[in-house]
């Protein structure tokens, strides 16, 4: 039963790594955590899973400042707009005197 178990966990892991196309890293790992899972010695998964985690969090901030700095004159315009609307608003209303209308309240 057993030997079945490892030939079918085995044969799962190499069908979805193929359909994944996982990365060797990712192979390694589960390679890793199967033969200690059948192997029966003792394991911190939580452990794994926090590094995994932040293998990928440090992906994604890659990736994500990347796309910041991609679209930065964008968001540069659209700030340098704001700021110009602010100041024009603040501008009128300091001409207003003792008037104030409503934007100036």
């Amino acid at each position: 039963m057993k030997k079945f178990l490892i030939i079918l966990t085995t044969l799962l892991f190499v069908g979805l790594s193929s359909v994944v196309k996982a990365d060797d890293k990712t192979s390694a790992i589960v390679g890793h955590v199967i033969t200690q899972a059948i192997q029966g010695n003792e394991m911190d998964h939580a452990e794994v899973m926090s590094n995994e985690l932040t293998a990928l969090m440090h992906k994604y901030s890659i990736e994500m400042t990347t796309v910041l700095l991609q679209n930065m004159p964008n968001i540069l315009d659209s700030i340098s707009a704001q700021l110009r609307q602010e100041l024009d608003k603040q501008y009128k209303c300091s001409l207003q005197g003792d008037y104030k209308n409503k934007d100036c309240s």
